[in-house]
């Protein structure tokens, strides 16, 4: 039997090396690699493309929440589930939008721990029943607003005041190198801001984004990125 490799990202070692311990134990299941951090989630779902990467929303250096977002656009096939200690609305909420497939309680029994990561692996939502409640009420509450045209600085998109200024920026037709000088950013950063922009927005490029928040000034094609 073929063994779904995981990956955990996790920064509390000892946690981490738990969870290690109980998916090794699995005949169906095997650790395909480990990271302490977002950014070297990151690194390691790239090299390794694992079938699920079980994702701590609270860690160092790139959080959770960042590392889903950034893997998922560079891998949207990418299978992700995130594990917290918290069950708040907003995280479970800014979990699905940034791409999550569940979310998972750090304080599950073990069984019902497997038992997630294997309906994630069947393609299934994994979200505790309760939460799930929540997240219909929430997702019908939205559908029955009238419809109406917003743009990318509304409340839906809830772009941060720096994601404002780079759109603002993309608008003009401004390149990643050149956002990145006038707002004294790396183009690493710059990169991780548009990609962001395009998530919230749902758009399928920059061009796109600039016309979705209202404001598109370039006359000349967007940049490659």
């Amino acid at each position: 039997m073929s063994r779904a490799g995981i990956l955990l990202a996790d920064d509390h070692e000892l946690f981490r090396e738990g969870l290690a311990g109980l998916i090794a134990a699995q005949p169906d299941l095997e650790v395909a690699g480990q990271a302490s951090d977002g950014l070297e989630a990151l690194t390691l779902a790239r090299d390794l493309k694992p079938a699920l990467i079980i994702m701590d929303i609270n860690m160092p250096i790139c959080d959770g929440l960042e590392a889903t977002r950034l893997i998922r656009a560079e891998w949207p096939a990418a299978c992700i589930v995130m594990l917290t200690v918290h069950d708040e609305d907003e995280k479970l909420f800014e979990a699905i939008r940034a791409g999550a497939q569940g979310y998972m309680l750090k304080s599950l029994h073990s069984a019902d721990f497997l038992r997630g990561v294997r309906s994630a692996l069947n393609g299934e939502a994994v979200l505790p029943p309760r939460l799930a409640a929540r997240l219909l009420a929430e997702f019908a509450r939205l559908s029955s607003r009238p419809s109406t045209s917003t743009s990318a600085t509304g409340d839906d998109y809830a772009l941060t005041a720096r994601e404002q200024e780079v759109l603002d920026l993309i608008a003009t037709g401004a390149t990643d190198k050149e956002i990145a000088e006038q707002l004294s950013l790396s183009r690493h950063t710059v990169k991780s801001h548009v990609r962001n922009i395009l998530s919230k927005t749902h758009a399928i490029n920059r061009r796109q984004a600039a016309k979705l928040a209202g404001h598109d000034k370039s006359s000349t094609p967007s940049a490659n990125w």
